[in-house]
């Protein structure tokens, strides 16, 4: 019989049936090109639109938005009141990008791929680090088939681009559970809360579903990777504050001491139920957003407060409902929640015990923000909104760019 894993959204399943029987299932066969052809690929091209958002960025006069697995847009926004549409760096497999001095690093799947972007017109790829990313592979099985064939596909040759589908039977033993076999001068961009790449100081660090990457980008044209290593269990998002990473995931926040740079090290973490789970850390508080229902788990969808004062040992000193959260940010005493369609919440956290809610945008769609120093960037399915700061309470909307 061919190998074949058996994968469900959680990647494992418990029965108490302890009767073997014949039953049919979905499988994924992948679709491959080799590895050498893949990295032909990247290319720069002419703007278009963007037809399913990911993350967004910051970078002096530029915001670049994240095409899931895709690549990234580029928008000039030297005029925030007219933003405008440069270029798309299409870059196969990509989900996370991060800047330093004008050199762009983003993920091509397996690569970390190095650009040049001091000059925004004639962007070029300076270094490729390959086959530095073991995680594309979990990313890419396909949540519409209950099994995976892997038989054919060749991990040191080959890279999945698509899958097909077809049925079939297999004597399944119920007694037990089969898990998933994964085989501008001196200046730093500003990355959303639902970023998976951080830069801090001569370090770039990434997260996958269970690891964490540490590249020493001291030369930024000639990055050099450091070490690879557990972190955690689905991982999905990386906050740095005051010296510690902390790291989002679906099952708890996970906390990890950068005092050597090089090689962070784990302190504790929070465990919460299953929820999608971005961060946010300002001196002795964490604020989380907890989002339940479709793939990430529970139905309860909340903001929580965490005590983290003590590194190694978090504590939850508040939570509050909400609808469908995702991404989050702060400016001074000022929170700004993204609560999927039911719009953005704003909150007052002088005293995080307990956060007031003093503005609510109910007319817009969601997904994450970045509260810069002149102004709050916000990004939703289809638009990039841009709001000035009038006082401590409240925001007006300064523009809309529409992404698709």
């Amino acid at each position: 019989m061919k190998k074949v894993v058996l994968i469900l959204l959680s990647l494992f399943i418990w029965t108490c049936n302890n009767d073997e029987k014949n039953e049919t299932y979905t499988v994924a066969i992948p679709e491959t090109i080799t590895k050498a052809e893949w990295r032909t690929k990247v290319e720069v091209q002419m703007p278009k639109p963007i037809l399913d958002v990911g993350k967004i960025y910051a970078y002096g006069d530029y915001i670049f938005i994240n095409e899931k697995l895709q690549g990234v847009h580029v928008i000039d926004n030297s005029n925030p009141s007219t933003p405008t549409a440069v270029s798309f760096i299409y870059i196969p497999g990509n989900e996370d990008i991060s800047i330093k001095n004008n050199y762009l690093y983003a993920d091509n799947a397996i690569d970390l791929v190095v650009f040049d972007i001091s000059d925004i017109t004639a962007i070029t790829e300076v270094l490729r680090l390959e086959d530095v990313f073991n995680y594309y592979f979990e990313y890419a099985v396909p949540v519409d088939g209950f099994y995976v064939d892997y038989e054919d596909f060749n991990y040191e040759e080959d890279v999945i681009v698509g899958w097909t589908y077809e049925e079939r039977e297999y004597e399944v033993d119920n007694s037990e559970h089969v898990t998933f076999d994964s085989g501008l001068a001196n200046s730093t961009g500003v990355g959303g809360s639902l970023a998976r790449f951080q830069i801090v100081n001569d370090y770039l660090y990434t997260v996958g579903e269970s690891e964490l990457s540490v590249f020493n980008i001291t030369n930024l044209s000639e990055p050099g990777l450091v070490e690879t290593y557990y972190a955690g269990w689905g991982i999905e998002t990386m906050f740095y504050a005051d010296g510690y990473l902390y790291l989002g995931g679906t099952n708890g926040m996970f906390i990890h001491s950068l005092e050597n740079p090089a090689s962070p090290q784990y302190i504790s973490d929070f465990n919460h139920w299953e929820g999608c789970d971005p961060v946010v850390v300002d001196g002795d508080y964490a604020y989380l957003t907890l989002r339940g229902g479709n793939e990430c788990g529970q139905e309860l969808s909340v903001l929580e407060v965490i005590d983290v004062s003590d590194k190694y040992n978090p504590m939850r000193v508040a939570q509050y409902f909400l609808d469908n959260p995702y991404g989050l940010g702060f400016k001074d005493n000022t929170l700004f929640v993204c609560d999927g369609e039911s719009g953005l919440k704003v909150y007052d956290k002088s005293n995080p015990l307990e956060l007031q809610r003093i503005n609510e945008f109910n007319d817009v769609q969601a997904i994450d923000v970045i509260p810069l120093e002149d102004r709050l960037l916000m990004v939703s399915e289809n638009a990039l909104y841009q709001y000035e700061y009038v006082d401590e309470s409240s925001i007006e909307l300064l523009s809309t760019f529409m992404l698709n």
